[in-house]
């Protein structure tokens, strides 16, 4: 597979086999996604990889506090700007009524609704959870170097035959999941990333999640 082939087939999978992830294939990716650029050379992304009975714990102490809703969110960061607004906005509201549209979840069943949600902490199935952090003095800088990283991990992971999702959906429980992760007081936790293998017969999986055209974002000159 080339680059282009892991860009083009990659997405957010929201529905995993049960099909082990080999640790030897994941630390080949972690070790190949060391060469992601940093500012500095600053290297400014730390994660702990779980899977089985830590995994299976994590969840569970989660599931306790998903029934409370937003009482028991306390994300260390915003996960979208407030002020999120115009096609920013459009773009964000247009993929979830898509990702609902493909479940075959109208609108007003928000029982239904809430429950698929609830999937975002089950990892939507996947063996391997990552859960990524950084010092809480980082800044923008060095995010968007974690996010370089995050995608040079994603297209290995094609390249691999595995799957990825980026969620930052598990950036609400943080303090719960300092209780039963070690994630260093003076860091702050980021998101987590779902890795494993993609089901190919979930509809999930398959709706199309449009690109705006570069025209919307791109401006040049001096080109002739």
């Amino acid at each position: 597979m080339n680059v282009s082939e892991a860009v083009a087939t990659r997405r957010s999978v929201r529905k995993f086999t049960d099909q082990k992830v080999d640790r030897a294939v994941l630390t080949r990716i972690l070790e190949k996604s060391q060469r992601s650029p940093s500012g500095g050379n600053t290297q400014p992304w730390n994660a702990v990889v779980l899977t089985g009975e830590p995994m299976q714990t994590l969840f569970a102490r989660i599931a306790e506090e998903f029934p409370k809703g937003r009482a028991a969110h306390a994300p260390e960061y915003h996960i979208y700007p407030p002020e999120l607004e115009g096609a920013y906005e459009e773009r964000r509201f247009g993929v979830g009524e898509a990702m609902y549209a493909a479940l075959e979840i109208p609108r007003e069943d928000k029982a239904k609704r809430l429950m698929w949600f609830a999937e975002n902490f089950r990892a939507f199935g996947a063996p391997v959870l990552m859960l990524i952090h950084t010092p809480k003095y980082m800044g923008p800088p060095q995010w968007s170097d974690i996010g370089m990283w995050m995608q040079t991990i994603g297209l290995l992971a094609r390249e691999e035959g595995l799957d990825t999702c980026y969620q930052e959906a598990w950036a609400v429980y943080s303090p719960q999941i300092r209780e039963v992760v070690e994630i260093p007081e003076d860091h702050t936790f980021f998101c987590g990333i779902a890795v494993g293998h993609r089901d190919p017969d979930a509809p999930i999986n398959s709706f199309d999640v449009p690109r705006a055209d570069i025209s919307e974002s791109i401006r040049w000159e001096g080109w002739d």
